[in-house]
């Protein structure tokens, strides 16, 4: 599936197309850069993040082209003809790094690296950082509520509180992230994701009694009922009326699926159920529970023990709340051969320079242990330094290790095998299980070690200190 059929070429900011144009008319498009994408800080406070839309960016890129309109819209806000003349023949034939979809990374790690001409690179940026940030941050949105969740099912009900159309991107993020399915339809149809849901109280005003809507309902849905209780008065009313369909269903040989709590104190709403269920020999009936869930939530009605089988998850699942967007960035780190980094009187945001490969290092076969930085041509090294500290160093001589990126993409061409979206939630389930659990934290979580080789904390230094000098002797 490729997000947009048309006009991917102009899914762009503006400034992108101007250094593009300038670069054309400057003699650099043949000029060879590498760009980083990473971020700064794992969102929701926490340790780390699920890296989620690879798919969805390749597909994009595979597909960035400028027809017709899109050049002839150009024309019209001033572009320069030449130059988009130039794109009317454009198409990514760049190369492209990256980790597989599902891995779990961390924050100043480079998650993706481009290489392509100056024009080729760029004009990337903005759909690398728009696809990227905002499905890794709900699929980490997703993995902190499928935790705290444990073996309970968690459903994506947030379509209607989601960004618009980007709802599309999202349920597929939420079911990287750990969601077991979704309510939204075309999300389903077009990723091939597990599709559920229930009933809204508007089945249930529709009829004039509440028995005869459960009743309706439960011939309808023989298979997969689940009848919604709390529209009027839940514990009198509402689950004594699904007790009653529950027992017709027995008599025609049917089950019914499970009841639904979409309001009030749901832990005590779902223990009193519970009661009221088993004590009519009904063990076997769900209780789905949604309504403002999150992972606190969630966490604080299993720790009251609280009887629930499925969460149902909307606006704070699917909107990423409350992290806006994740801080991902794009950085040009090399340029015509030369390492490139940008200087900042924040430590933090100064960049690693040149082409860099990323190792993970294990405690043992099944157990992250840290993660270090090094130059694209080194080949060993057994010490990693804190990227701003060196006093801070971490001796990893002897430890397994594996290179996390991996090209994905060559000369514009895709070659990562298309995999389904359950795939890759199922490589990120196993791939967190090598996560110490003091990571996983929802507060205060333990920072994994991420390190760099001294010769890029060398480079960097080095080229730091060069353009110091070049500032002093202006100056002078």
């Amino acid at each position: 599936m490729t997000l947009l059929d048309k006009h991917t070429g102009l899914y762009t900011d503006h400034y992108e197309l101007v250094m593009a144009q300038g670069y054309f008319l400057s003699s650099k498009k043949d000029t060879v850069a590498g760009f980083d994408y990473f971020f700064r800080a794992a969102p929701f406070r926490g340790a780390f993040a699920v890296f989620s839309g690879l798919q969805n960016m390749l597909d994009m890129i595979e597909n960035f082209r400028f027809s017709d309109d899109d050049c002839n819209f150009l024309v019209d806000r001033g572009f320069n003809k030449d130059f988009v003349d130039y794109l009317s023949r454009f198409s990514f034939n760049g190369n492209i790094y990256a980790p597989a979809e599902g891995e779990i990374v961390f924050p100043m790690e480079p998650v993706v690296h481009v290489e392509g001409n100056l024009i080729e690179a760029q004009l990337l940026e903005t759909l690398i950082l728009n696809i990227l940030n905002f499905e890794t941050l709900i699929a980490t949105k997703s993995n902190r509520i499928r935790y705290v969740s444990g073996d309970k099912k968690v459903v994506d009900f947030g379509m209607r509180r989601a960004q618009g159309t980007g709802s599309l991107q999202a349920s597929r993020a939420t079911i990287v992230g750990g969601a077991d399915s979704t309510s939204n339809v075309c999300s389903a149809f077009l990723y091939g994701i597990p599709l559920s849901g229930t009933q809204a109280h508007s089945w249930i005003q529709s009829f004039d009694d509440e028995l005869m809507a459960f009743r309706e309902f439960a011939r309808a849905f023989p298979e997969k009922c689940i009848l919604l209780v709390d529209t009027y008065d839940t514990l009198r009313q509402g689950i004594p009326n699904a007790i009653t369909v529950a027992k017709e269903m027995e008599k025609r040989g049917q089950k019914l699926m499970g009841i639904r709590l979409d309001s009030g104190d749901l832990a005590y709403l779902s223990k009193k159920a519970r009661e009221k269920l088993d004590e009519a020999g009904l063990d076997y009936v769900k209780i789905v529970v949604s309504n403002k869930l999150d992972e606190y939530v969630i966490r604080s009605l299993r720790e009251q023990k609280a009887p629930i089988d499925v969460f149902g998850v909307g606006t704070n699942m699917i909107t990423g709340k409350d992290d806006a967007a994740l801080d991902g960035v794009y950085k040009m780190v090399d340029c015509d051969g030369n390492p490139r980094l940008k200087i900042s009187n924040d430590l933090e945001k100064i960049t690693l320079p040149g082409k860099k490969k990323v190792y993970r290092f294990f405690e043992n076969e099944n157990c992250f242990y840290a993660d270090g930085i090094c130059l694209k041509d080194e080949v060993d090294f057994d010490v990693i330094y804190h990227p701003f500290k060196r006093e801070k160093f971490l001796d990893i001589s002897g430890l397994q290790r594996e290179e996390l990126t991996r090209p994905v993409m060559i000369n514009g061409k895709n070659i990562t095998p298309r995999l389904s979206v359950e795939e890759i939630a199922g490589y990120a389930r196993e791939r967190q299980k090598m996560l110490h659990d003091e990571h996983k934290r929802l507060e205060f979580p333990h920072i994994y070690k991420v390190g760099i080789s001294k010769k890029l904390m060398d480079l960097r230094s080095n080229i730091i200190a060069e353009l110091k000098e070049k500032i002093e002797q202006k100056k002078s």
